[in-house]
């Protein structure tokens, strides 16, 4: 749970939480709120080594852990990551593409819940506490999505903005679910439930691929909305048309496997909307 820690009905202040007896085991988030579960961050990067400080300097200061896995930069992305941030766990990616590198660095977490966030800058650590937010409240699975109140995109081409509605549609109709967004990578969930996620893909279709089997599997979704911004340095690997299709046949391919059941089962597959 997240609880808005009362004692005899008065709120404490910031200093006085530690003090309090049976809070020890709780991460601080603010004056008034504090959560127990711990927080890993995965981040994928490949030559982003211009970006990091700004990435970094949005993240959270209870996060429990940073992982980056770095995709055999050419540039100093990692000296960089370490210099930023003491104690980083750094993850030398073995295969290629963005659905690799976050299985690898999902495997490496310690936390009980983890968050992937994009290296470009294009995602704002300081959004964390929402998608942490939604997860305490009682949701399995938090997505990012840019199409909510309180979200929105600035780097959403025409010809991106279109494919990714009309992969939506699709993947509403056939799986029954209600989400606004499908291929956006900014997501949270209980480290738990990595079995069901079970990741074997490679590229940019690994937003989708987690979408759909967090949804058959039954666990409870909750969309949180999001601000994407224009990357700042460097150019993206993503292409529309080709990821766009590679995306087409992780549905097609999911509708004909056989979903695999969450721990707990009896949550609804839809999607939550709204901020946590």
């Amino acid at each position: 749970m997240s609880p808005d820690i009362t004692q005899h009905g008065v709120k404490p202040q910031f200093a006085t939480l530690r003090s309090l007896p049976a809070i020890d085991r709780y991460t601080p988030l603010g004056p008034h709120l504090a959560i127990a579960p711990t927080v890993s961050v995965v981040i994928p990067a490949m030559n982003e080594a211009e970006n990091l400080p700004h990435v970094f300097a949005t993240l959270p200061s209870w996060v429990h852990e940073v992982v980056l896995v770095d995709g055999n930069s050419a540039d100093d992305t990692v000296a960089v990551a370490r210099r930023l941030r003491p104690g980083l766990r750094v993850v030398r990616q073995r295969g290629r593409g963005k659905g690799s590198a976050l299985a690898e660095g999902f495997a490496a977490c310690t936390g009980e819940i983890i968050v992937m966030i994009d290296a470009d800058g294009s995602t704002d650590g300081r959004e964390i506490i929402r998608f942490v937010g939604a997860l305490v409240s009682g949701a399995d699975f938090a997505k990012g999505s840019r199409y909510l109140a309180g979200g929105g995109s600035d780097d959403l081409t025409i010809s991106r903005r279109l494919g990714n509605s009309m992969l939506r549609m699709v993947v509403n109709l056939v799986y029954g679910t209600r989400y606004t967004d499908l291929c956006y990578g900014y997501n949270a969930f209980w480290a738990h439930h990595l079995p069901v996620l079970d990741l074997d893909c490679d590229g940019f279709e690994v937003e989708t691929l987690m979408n759909i089997r967090a949804a058959r599997a039954g666990l409870r979704v909750h969309e949180v909305p999001s601000h994407e911004r224009c990357r700042i340095h460097g150019t993206s690997n993503l292409r529309t048309v080709r990821d766009g299709l590679r995306v087409l046949r992780t549905i097609v391919r999911e509708w004909r496997r056989e979903p695999r059941p969450a721990p707990s089962a009896g949550a609804t597959p839809v999607a939550d909307k709204g901020a946590a």
